[in-house]
């Protein structure tokens, strides 16, 4: 099975997701592209170090001048995604730390195929600051989801979950820290789970088959 990483910073869940390849521990697989919106993300040059394929997809070239004012086209911006991913023969997207919002078009495409992970318990604390977001509403618990990715924001059905304490005198630095520890290993078992064939989508449940 072919997967494409999507990211935009450190890459740590992609260098967790290579490991686990490496290792066995994610059969059946392997990453034959690494793409990102960031020039200078730490995980883009992780691969290009590993010698992989590793395209920086630069959203510059897809702005545009109206009356003046400057435009981003994110459809131009996609599509030219979906032809990577067409490209490299892409089965399986798995964002890591992707900070963009996926467009209609590359969803529809790969539906059933994009999977993300999530640094809270979803439904609860969706989009950016999840950390912070459960610190401030004073939650006692937050966690990791790995989830399948459709139109919404962080919507999309659920595979698996995890839980992480939040203890009384937490910040977000050590919040995060715990629960990355945490989306590393939740994410290998749910991918690991896909590349066998054994996720099931029905309506909103998503179910392990045997």
């Amino acid at each position: 099975m072919n997967i494409a990483i999507l990211l935009s910073g450190r890459g740590s869940n992609f260098l967790a997701i290579k490991e686990a390849i490496d290792n066995g521990a994610i059969s059946n697989a392997q990453i034959v592209c690494v793409i990102s919106n960031k020039e200078q993300a730490a995980g883009l040059e992780s691969a290009r170090n590993f010698g992989m394929n590793a395209i920086f997809l630069n959203p510059a070239d897809y702005k545009y001048i109206e009356n003046g004012v400057s435009y981003f086209d994110r459809n131009a911006y996609d599509s030219a995604l979906l032809d990577l991913l067409k490209a490299n023969n892409v089965d399986l997207v798995c964002l890591a730390g992707y900070m963009r919002v996926v467009t209609e078009a590359v969803i529809n495409e790969y539906a059933g195929r994009i999977i993300n992970i999530h640094p809270s318990l979803l439904p609860s604390f969706p989009g950016i600051d999840a950390q912070k977001q459960a610190l401030n509403y004073g939650a006692k618990v937050s966690g990791c989801t790995v989830h399948f990715v459709d139109k919404g924001v962080d919507t999309g059905p659920i595979i698996m979950q995890t839980t992480v304490p939040v203890f009384q005198d937490d910040n977000e630095h050590e919040l995060s820290k715990r629960i990355l520890a945490e989306e590393h290993k939740l994410y290998i078992k749910a991918i690991a789970l896909y590349t066998k064939g054994l996720l099931k989508i029905e309506g909103r449940k998503v179910s392990v088959v045997s």
